[in-house]
């Protein structure tokens, strides 16, 4: 069965606060859109997706996900998830599943129930049940219990037979904004499954919504990783110098195709390497004439906005030089200056360090230059 996912995302999502609409925000270092693709990306069942988002947000979308499949959505939900149907029609799958841009957590285990689900029926929701008492309630008062028998939670993905749906769709009066694909469905006599949702599959919608989906992923996420970076460049006598984004004049120039800043070099691969993303060399390689002469602060930037996409967050940098001369003492504060500016972080987390190899060596021959780094992540 070939099934596709349509995205809803051309919502403005004013009630969660903030003046970037809610799907592109950030979370855990990630925007929330990214997330939510990335579930339906990874599974193996989902063979085609499309997000119906706001012509406004073409570049928000184009930056959380480079090269994904969009159509302009609509004003309503409805109108938005006909647009996605639209666009899959020419080639129809056998199953679409419609989820809504604002759950980032949901799981694998959700999609297969859904899919499960269609085996026998026209259309699949996953529901949760009413665990707390129901209250009618007017002005502020409490006027009656409500009876919860039979009620249940329904939350996306929800799956149907492609088919079905559109034609479900199609019979709906212009401008109808019914509340969810289940709505449409039934009202349109279609036969529905329920099946078991997930409490973690939340829906972000107001300003503590996000409190609790950061908290989530600080209890759930990838953990801390440790990448480890190591550059080497040859000493010579020359006009000076850039070491750990910082000029020295002191008649030695270090050799490299780029400005050969050994310490952003050995920072730059230890972060690549924290976020199992390759070296240096992959992204910038020396055979490329534009990296000729190319300050280091821009691989080093490259990196970090890399390992940020990936849903890491950089907490601390690591530096130990290697070499006779300069002497990095006079330069040290400077150097931790600047990497806690590139890097974002709070200068305490920044350490930039010195040693010789007493006189052993290509460095205690002052032949050359060496760093070492360390950089710390956590990973969402």
């Amino acid at each position: 069965m070939k099934i596709a996912a349509a995205i809803v995302a051309a919502g403005r999502g004013s009630r969660a606060g903030g003046e970037t609409p809610k799907q592109y925000r950030l979370l855990g270092g990630r925007p929330v859109i990214a997330r939510t693709l990335a579930a339906f990306a990874d599974h193996p069942a989902i063979s085609r997706i499309v997000t119906a988002i706001h012509p406004d947000d073409a570049a928000l979308f184009a930056a959380a996900a480079p090269d994904a499949e969009w159509t302009p959505g609509g004003v309503s939900r409805s109108e938005s998830v006909r647009a996605c149907l639209n666009a899959l029609a020419a080639d129809a799958p056998d199953a679409v599943l419609i989820h809504d841009a604002a759950r980032p957590f949901v799981s694998a285990a959700v999609i297969n129930a859904v899919i499960a689900g269609l085996a026998d029926a026209d259309g699949a929701v996953p529901v949760l049940p009413l665990s707390d008492a129901l209250l009618r309630g007017a002005d502020g008062r409490a006027t009656a219990p409500a009876d919860r028998t039979g009620l249940h939670r329904a939350q996306t993905p929800q799956g149907f037979r492609f088919a079905a749906l559109k034609a479900a769709y199609d019979a709906l009066p212009p401008g109808a904004d019914m509340a969810d694909d289940a709505a449409v469905a039934l009202a349109s006599g279609l036969k529905l499954a329920m099946v078991a949702g997930d409490a973690d599959n939340m829906k972000l919608t107001f300003p503590d919504d996000f409190a609790r989906a950061g908290a989530r992923l600080a209890q759930t996420g990838g953990g801390v990783a440790v990448g480890f970076g190591f550059d080497v460049h040859r000493l010579e006598p020359g006009p000076g110098m850039t070491l750990c984004g910082v000029r020295i004049d002191e008649g030695l120039s270090l050799v490299g195709h780029s400005d050969a800043d050994a310490g952003l070099h050995a920072l730059t691969d230890a972060i690549l390497g924290a976020a199992g993303l390759g070296d240096i060399g992959q992204h910038f390689p020396p055979s490329d004439p534009q990296w000729k002469g190319a300050a280091s602060d821009r691989f080093l930037v490259h990196a970090l906005s890399l390992l940020e996409s990936a849903g890491g967050r950089l907490s601390h940098a690591d530096i130990t030089l290697i070499c006779e001369r300069p002497k990095i003492g006079p330069y040290r504060e400077a150097m931790r200056a600047r990497l806690a500016d590139i890097l974002r972080l709070p200068i305490a987390r920044v350490s930039v360090k010195a040693t010789t190899t007493e006189g052993l060596g290509f460095t205690g021959r002052g032949e050359g230059l060496a760093a070492q780094a360390v950089a710390t992540v956590t990973l969402a």
